[in-house]
């Protein structure tokens, strides 16, 4: 389940040139760069008749999607966002960031080692944000940490940041007509990364350009998260001792 309490956002690196909140909202002649509070902004607490809310214990909110939650413009609302983020601690909230570097000064004052209720992934597209963003990402207290590779826009070494904290690495090629494209060799060894040290590896979506032993081919939207699939490359983590690979999280399609 999606949980948006704010829309619109201002690009921030390569990896948001191409973005798809950006596509769709211009396909409606909406200004992305209009950042507002939604109307499911209190969406976790909402309450059904009989008094119980309406979202289950148990479920996952993807949070924020078409937005970054550390975003400077939504400061005013986060610390509502992270009172019913505290009051749900029956849910478990995704939350995916470009803004890592704004962690430390946006966190609720009981934070303490993160939020056990809290997935909080960092993303890098290449290796000049990877080394920016991840050694920020590395030094702050967060309960569940993922990198995300999306899109992956060049081959990136992550060895040096594949510590026991990170959970996962999720990777993904560019969606769109205007996509940059990715490469086989990129996500290989990417995963190769993982499986050295141990992290799970999920390759979620091959991108609208996909190149793979020296081919390129135009993969349509519907077809690009079955044919990462059909790479059969995912990896978990051995303490997971599940019977099939499969990734711990999966953000779906954008």
């Amino acid at each position: 389940m999606h949980w948006n309490p704010w829309h619109g956002c201002v690009k921030l690196s390569e990896g948001c040139r191409n973005c798809y909140v950006y596509r769709i909202d211009g396909s409606h002649g909406r200004d992305s760069r209009k950042v507002y509070r939604t109307a499911d902004f209190d969406l976790p607490i909402r309450r059904l008749r009989n008094g119980r809310f309406k979202i289950k214990s148990g479920e996952t909110l993807y949070t924020c999607l078409s937005s970054d939650f550390l975003l400077d413009t939504a400061d005013e609302w986060r610390a509502e966002a992270w009172d019913m983020i505290r009051r749900r601690h029956d849910l478990h909230f995704f939350i995916i960031t470009k803004r890592i570097d704004r962690l430390a000064q946006s966190l609720p004052p009981d934070w303490g080692t993160g939020y056990h209720n809290v997935t909080l992934c960092c993303t890098v597209e290449n290796q000049d944000r990877a080394d920016y963003r991840l050694p920020i990402y590395l030094n702050t207290p967060i309960q569940h940490k993922i990198i995300v590779c999306e899109p992956l826009l060049e081959t990136i070494d992550l060895s040096p940041y594949l510590t026991s904290e990170i959970e996962q690495v999720i990777v993904g090629g560019e969606s769109g007509d205007n996509a940059r494209e990715c490469r086989y060799e990129w996500v290989l060894a990417l995963q190769r990364q993982c499986v050295k040290a141990g992290v799970s590896f999920t390759f979620k979506q091959t991108g609208a350009h996909f190149v793979k032993a020296g081919i390129a081919y135009n993969i349509p939207r519907e077809k690009q998260h079955a044919q990462a699939r059909k790479a059969g490359i995912d990896y978990l983590r051995p303490e997971f001792n599940k019977q099939s690979p499969g990734p711990l999280f999966d953000i779906g399609d954008e």
